[in-house]
This record gives C-alpha cells, structure tokens and sequence, in this order.
C-alpha cells in the first residue's frame, strides 16, 4: 500500500480513508487550512499520521510564505500551527509534529539563514519526519514481534495500521512483523464504533496483505475470550500519560477490562512521540467530543430516532494497572511505568 501521508513539490499527499474500503483514493493538499480540515473530518487520522500530516501542513505554509521578513515569516507559521493544533485535541503527536517544524524553522533562522534558505530547511525536516515514521513503526514492529504467539488469535481494536502512521503500522506493525517471521497470526478486528475504522481500515489493510481476519462486533470481545479463542491483545495509543494510563479510541478501556478478567496479554503499541511526559496520568489527557451524527448516522443515514441525546467521547483512558506492555521503537516497557517510560 501507498504511503497514508506524503509530501511532494509542495504539495501534502494523503489516502481519503473516509472513502474505504469503496475506493482508495489520494488527495493533494497544498494549504495549512486544507491539511487541517483533512484532519478535522478524519480523511487522516491515527495519531502518527496526523502528527505527520499537521507538520506538513508548516511545511505548506512556510512554501506558500511571501514573506521576506524573519519576524513575519515565523508568524505566519505560528498562525498555521494554532490552525493546526486546534484540530483534534487527543493525540500529543499532533503538537510533537508542529512544535518540531516550529522548532527547526527558529534554529535556521537564529544560525542566521535566510528566510528563502530556511523554507528549504522545513522541507528538508518535513521530508525526514516521513520517513523517520516508517522507520519508527518497522522498529516497533521488530520489538513487538517476540510477545505474539508462535500460532494463535490476536485481538486489536480501532485501526493501528500503516493507515494511522506513515505506513506499516503500530498495533499492527507488530502483526506484520510476527507474520513476517513465520508466525501464524489471525486477527480479530473490533468493528470499533461509531466511526467502524476496525471494520472498514484494519480488514481493508490486513486482508491486502493476506493476514487471515475476522470482522467482531464490539460487544463480542469477552465472549470470545470465555471461550478462549483470544491469545493476546495489541492496540495503539494516542496519547501515554507519566504514569502508563493510556488514551486510545473508545471501547479500548473494556477490552483491556476483559482481557484482564480473562488473563489475557494486553499490549499497547506505539511511538515515544505518543508518550507524553508532562501529564501525570490518564485524568489529564484532554478527550475529544465529536459530532453526535457518528453515533446517531452510518454513512449519512440515520439509524436513530430523531431527538435522541447522544455522548460521543472520541477516546476512552486504559488505567496503567491493566496494561502488559507496552512497545515502542526504543524497546519494550513494562511497569512501573513512571520509570521504564521515562
């Protein structure tokens, strides 16, 4: 598959993942304002990616720059970013992916280079932060490997593929890579309401690279662990407080229940870029509410009654004390947390 988010002459290249799995379709975006819509109505989403995506939205913004002036320049760049950061409030990589433009773009200027020769720097640094994400999640990926079965059924929840990062994946880089080593893996797929990413994305992906899944309804899970057909659990993160408490799509939270009930691995995978040192648990990461239609829509017909109220909180927290492992690109971390992540 195609890179989810790319960047080229200018432009940010990105897959529509609003129109799969009817089609596979790019879109080119050249404007922070377009990039931060993408981001907003979920065209690209998975917390890799859409930190990614938001600093190739600088990257735009500094391209698009007829400033000559420093001091102009950075604030047009700074009016990008809060564009930018006002988007999706979950995922810290959004902010880690801004702040590093913003950071790389400063430097050039205070070594003294100019504004046409810092353009290329953010560029330079855009481009790098693409690849660096491949390269992120196949480390991921290598780690995580050895924690699955030689042979079983892996469980994962929402999509934490090559679709929500550059590519590859998190949650399921560590599936590619278990395949890859020979392991015989088959993935049960939570439909993941409301939005159906395990459904629509994480089948989508896995069945293009001839992963054997099964699509379950969200409320299947602990009834196929009673019965002992799930060996281990594996799921992204957009955001891993101090402490391990870890912010991830809804429903996240009853799984990790369920798997714990059941004694059954709960593993989380994702980026150090996800790990957010400055919060000191899972009640200080900000949870995005999202557009009641997701819950009372599919695919713009309404399945509910007209006037219904509605909660659609984005993203539920994992307490750390239900969390097995979790697998980022340094290596694996287990509890304590507080000083494994740190």
């Amino acid at each position: 598959m195609q890179r989810t988010v790319d960047y080229s002459n200018g432009k940010v290249i990105m897959i529509d993942q609003t129109r799969i799995p009817a089609e596979l379709a790019t879109i080119e975006l050249s404007t922070p304002e377009q990039v931060a819509d993408a981001i907003r109505t979920m065209k690209v989403r998975g917390a890799p990616a859409i930190g990614v995506a938001a600093a190739l939205g600088i990257a735009a913004a500094a391209r698009r720059s007829e400033a000559t002036d420093a001091q102009q320049f950075l604030g047009e760049l700074e009016a990008a970013a809060h564009l930018l950061r006002n988007t999706r409030p979950t995922a810290v990589n959004l902010f880690w992916g801004i702040d590093r433009m913003l950071c790389a773009a400063k430097a050039a200027l205070e070594d003294g280079l100019s504004v046409s020769q810092t353009k290329q720097v953010i560029e330079e640094c855009a481009v790098s932060m693409v690849r660096d994400d491949e390269e992120v999640c196949r480390a991921i990926g290598s780690h995580g490997a050895e924690l699955m079965p030689d042979e079983g059924h892996v469980l994962t929840h929402c999509n934490a593929g090559a679709l929500a990062c550059v590519s590859y994946g998190t949650a399921l880089g560590v599936i590619r890579a278990a395949v890859e080593a020979g392991k015989r893996i088959h993935v049960y797929a939570d439909e993941t309401r409301p939005r159906l990413q395990g459904m629509k994305l994480t089948s989508f992906e896995l069945l293009a690279d001839n992963i054997p899944v099964t699509v379950i309804s969200d409320n299947m899970a602990g009834s196929l662990m009673r019965k002992g057909h799930v060996d281990c659990v594996v799921v992204g993160a957009d955001r891993i407080a101090a402490n391990g408490d870890v912010a991830n799509k809804i429903g996240t939270y009853s799984v990790a229940v369920l798997a714990h009930y059941h004694g059954i691995p709960f593993y989380v995978a994702a980026p150090t870029s996800t790990i957010d040192l400055a919060l000191q648990s899972g009640d200080d990461i900000p949870i995005e509410e999202r557009s009641h239609e997701e819950v009372t829509h599919i695919d713009g017909h309404r399945i509910a009654p007209v006037g219904v109220s509605v909660i659609n909180p984005s993203f539920d927290v994992t307490p750390a004390a239900l969390v097995t492992a979790i697998i980022t690109e340094k290596g694996i971390a287990r509890p304590p947390y507080k000083q494994s992540l740190k």
